[in-house]
């Protein structure tokens, strides 16, 4: 008998966590944990996204900051603006949704954001932390998905898992997290050969590639843990995964559903990153 995991229930628990531990910070120190959004543009998904942050963060009793910046805006503006943020005291965490215009670097961007402050996980210096074991800040997608395995009590030392996907926000931390947990890792993309032999090895399937319902149930081992990281809008405007969820939940011991699994996860780790962020702060004030 499958078991769904649902991820709204485990994120409304972090966050209750994550609320009590804010409150307890500002009664002993005074310190509110503080985020800024900036979002450039107007891409609907990163609209959406801005305004669940900033309702998690009136939820957990954070400060919530946002920047709703004109697509034209130029690189040097930006850069002026998280170099503000990077000194104000108020702030812990600063996020820059992505994708940014095509005039503005990336990876200048989120280079410039203080490590301290990269509650994403996205800077050159947290993604070198997570490679050597010893991370600062973990994106917020798979670390949402290590807490779902883990508060589901699924054991990973020795287990087969298989990360269809190498993205640098998703398939690449995810393989490292489930490395530092003992798992044995494999990573696909789009030119695996025979991908469904591969797939059909796993303990631990996480499928992150984009591309609605594209693991199916040949492509699945009887038992497997089946973590869904994919959100494609179908022609009828319905959302699905990257997994065919009805023809794979029979062959799995444990699926996440879309929408309702990993996606929750998500912001209620980014809000779990700004708590640690501001309690690194505090430590230093002491």
């Amino acid at each position: 008998m499958v078991v769904i995991i649902d991820g709204n229930k485990i994120a409304q628990e972090i966050r209750n966590e994550v609320g009590e531990h804010a409150l307890s910070l500002k009664e002993k120190t005074g310190i509110v944990p503080g985020l800024a959004v900036i979002l450039v543009g107007e891409d609907q998904a990163s609209l959406v996204y801005v305004s669940r942050k900033a309702k998690a963060c009136a939820e957990v009793g954070f400060l919530s900051r946002e920047y709703k910046l004109p697509a034209d805006t130029s690189e040097a503006k930006l850069l002026n603006i998280i170099s503000e943020l990077n000194a104000d005291q108020a702030i812990s965490g600063i996020l820059v949704q992505l994708p940014l215009p095509q005039h503005i670097s990336t990876n200048k961007i989120i280079a410039a954001i203080d490590p301290q402050k990269d509650v994403d996980g996205f800077h050159p210096y947290n993604v070198g932390g997570l490679v050597s074991g010893n991370p600062l800040f973990v994106p917020c997608t798979p670390r949402g998905i290590m807490e779902l395995i883990s508060r589901t009590g699924i054991e990973l030392a020795g287990k087969e898992a298989v990360v269809v996907g190498r993205s640098n926000i998703v398939g690449k931390p995810m393989a490292l997290l489930l490395l530092a947990q003992h798992a044995t890792v494999t990573i696909c993309h789009s030119r695996t050969k025979d991908l469904p032999a591969v797939t059909r090895r796993a303990d631990v399937l996480i499928a992150a590639v984009g591309r609605a319902e594209m693991i199916t149930a040949n492509m699945v081992k009887d038992g497997a843990v089946v973590i869904d990281v994919g959100v494609n809008r179908l022609e009828n405007g319905k959302l699905a995964g990257d997994v065919a969820f009805n023809e794979v939940a029979p062959k799995a011991s444990f699926i996440t559903p879309v929408p309702g699994g990993v996606g929750p996860m998500t912001i209620a780790m980014l809000m779990k990153n700004t708590l640690d962020a501001a309690l690194n702060m505090a430590s230093k004030r002491e």
